[in-house]
């Protein structure tokens, strides 16, 4: 309902939550080609619209008459669209995963693009500076809570242009048929080991609230050693406290 209306869709909430999942989910069901951006720190604005990478030479050398030399070159810089640029102008679906761990000022030219629907352009010796988003093009935004490491607040004016859905774990049936799923153990032996995890995700320290990828991990291990989820192995009990 929201692509439909032209709304960016924003999907908030802790690692292992299946954000991203959801977000390519989402774009695939709506039917365009995805483009996909993942968050960065380094980033600049250049990273997401593009920027002058090279120049091409062109070179033409006269020897129509034996005794005259006549050389002309010509140089030109050579633009690169970058994967932002891309989707606007041909209509895709555009997923940036994890925005905030990009600095606001790179997201920046995301706020003529949303509201204004014009994408600003660098000045490269053409007319052309702006350029108009496709009537198709829809984007879909992923982020975790701003207390993680290495987030940065977004700015309120780009949370303002789109509709934030927030996403928390998973419920233990359908952890349990992922864990199944993803590793190949039985369903009574990952039953055991969603429980555990799910009762040291809720002891109440926020600052480590293992997902639904510890409970693989702890699968898959048990999966390939050929061992069961027991209190009694000490095998087992040291892959809790390393994965836990």
């Amino acid at each position: 309902a929201y692509l439909k209306a032209d709304l960016p869709i924003h999907f908030c909430g802790p690692a292992g939550t299946g954000k991203s999942a959801l977000a390519m989910y989402v774009a695939a069901k709506w039917g365009r080609p995805i483009v996909m951006i993942h968050g960065d720190e380094e980033f600049k604005t250049s990273d997401l619209v593009g920027a002058e990478y090279g120049y091409r030479l062109k070179r033409v050398q006269d020897r129509y008459i034996s005794t005259v030399k006549k050389l002309e070159e010509n140089v030109v810089k050579k633009w690169m669209d970058n994967r932002l640029t891309v989707a606007v102008k041909n209509g895709f679906t555009l997923i940036y995963d994890e925005f905030t761990r990009s600095r606001p000022e790179a997201n920046n030219v995301l706020l003529a693009i949303l509201e204004e629907k014009m994408l600003e352009l660098p000045s490269i010796g053409s007319e052309e500076t702006y350029l108009r988003v496709d009537p198709n093009f829809r984007a879909i935004f992923t982020s975790n809570p701003e207390e993680y490491a290495g987030i940065y607040k977004a700015q309120d004016a780009l949370r303002d242009r789109f509709v934030t859905m927030n996403v928390g774990f998973f419920d233990e049936e359908t952890e349990i048929q992922i864990v199944k799923a993803r590793s190949g153990i039985p369903e009574a032996e990952a039953k055991k080991i969603v429980k555990l995890v799910r009762n040291f995700r809720n002891l109440g320290d926020h600052k480590h609230r293992p997902s639904i990828r510890e409970s693989i991990k702890i699968a898959r291990v048990l999966k390939k050693g050929d061992k069961k989820p027991s209190n009694r192995d000490p095998f087992f009990k040291k892959l809790c406290f390393h994965v836990l």
